[in-house]
């Protein structure tokens, strides 16, 4: 087998707040290959964004945070590395595509501005290069006019235009791993295709991995080789995407997409929502964390925090699936090989 780009181990980024230690990410762990997409799906406030920025080095060890296991990326740990190396790694071997593009763009400075001050940087252009460079990465995405939009500040473009500013941004260092951190949140839905289409034909192109956040399941169905649930900074199931959609092992897993709208419901029907709130990430419970929340709750589920383990059975016919239930949605459940952590 050969290695992956981005190896996660036992990742855990808890911030220390007045009301005690938040576990925002509690031991994560999963492998990314270069070429494939990995949909990393939950609630708000799950932990998804924050594993996305600890996985880039955004959020580092502090006087207010923690973070330990690994990130390894190419076989460099990420959060071993000083600021002034880890910087270098932004841009060229990972970069990130944030979910708001107003917040991500400065508002004073030219779309030219942003794209070029990053080739300048990282790939040493002379101007004139950047400049040339810049114009040919807008087209890349999309953007109608790429050398007139140059001298546009960004609140002169619509939202999707901003996103595929931040996307080009993103891409203009040719980095082997990109991060979509909820890439079409503020975006209609018609936008919301495109963007999506793009990033999957840039990804195929350029034999990018990408780690895909998103809480829009049907925005992950189709664009991802796997998928990763994530409740209450843990990993509840990962698996090959379409098994794991078709079959979910995991009660929540189940909640999720029962909470989707179908086009085969007739007009006014009541949408299924998972009852409850997530737990307080400052004082979580002792057992499962979804286990005030399920329909499925035993003794145990209250005591004992669930960890992953491979599931065996008969649904699982495509690849290797984890699940951290004590009472999975199987029809003929064989649990074997504990992985012991969150991953």
């Amino acid at each position: 087998m050969s290695t992956p780009l981005l190896e996660v181990v036992d990742l855990r980024t808890v911030f220390h707040t007045t009301r005690g230690d938040v576990r925002a990410v509690d031991g994560v762990s999963f492998s990314l290959m270069a070429g494939e997409t990995l949909g990393l799906v939950g609630e708000s406030g799950s932990g998804k964004s924050v594993l996305g920025r600890s996985v880039m080095g955004l959020i580092t060890n502090g006087a207010t945070t923690t973070v330990s296991g690994q990130v390894l990326l190419e076989g460099t740990d990420v959060h071993a590395l000083k600021p002034s190396a880890r910087r270098k790694l932004w841009g060229p071997a990972v970069a990130m595509v944030f979910q708001d593009p107003m917040t991500s763009l400065n508002p004073v400075k030219r779309v030219g501005t942003h794209l070029t001050e990053t080739l300048r940087r990282h790939l040493r252009c002379s101007r004139s290069e950047a400049t040339e460079r810049a114009v040919d990465l807008l087209r890349q995405v999309g953007i109608p006019e790429p050398a007139r939009r140059l001298a546009q500040y960004p609140h002169e473009l619509s939202g999707g235009m901003r996103q595929r500013v931040v996307i080009a941004t993103a891409l203009a260092c040719d980095p082997r791993l990109l991060i979509a951190d909820e890439p079409t949140t503020a975006l209609d839905v018609t936008v919301q295709k495109q963007i999506l289409d793009l990033l999957g034909s840039l990804v195929a192109e350029r034999n990018m991995a990408m780690l895909l956040v998103s809480h829009d399941l049907g925005a992950v169905a189709g664009r991802t080789d796997r998928v990763q649930v994530m409740y209450a900074g843990r990993t509840v199931e990962s698996g090959e995407t379409r098994p794991v959609f078709a079959a979910p092992e995991h009660p929540y897993t189940e909640a999720l997409l029962a909470s989707i709208p179908q086009l085969s419901h007739p007009p006014h029907t009541v949408l299924r929502a998972i009852e409850g709130n997530p737990p307080d990430m400052a004082r979580p419970p002792a057992g499962c964390r979804f286990a005030p929340r399920c329909g499925r709750v035993g003794e145990d589920c209250t005591d004992v925090l669930p960890m992953l383990s491979v599931v065996l059975g008969p649904s699982q016919r495509e690849g290797r699936r984890e699940v951290a239930c004590h009472h999975p949605v199987l029809t003929d459940p064989v649990l074997t090989e504990e992985l012991g952590h969150g991953r």
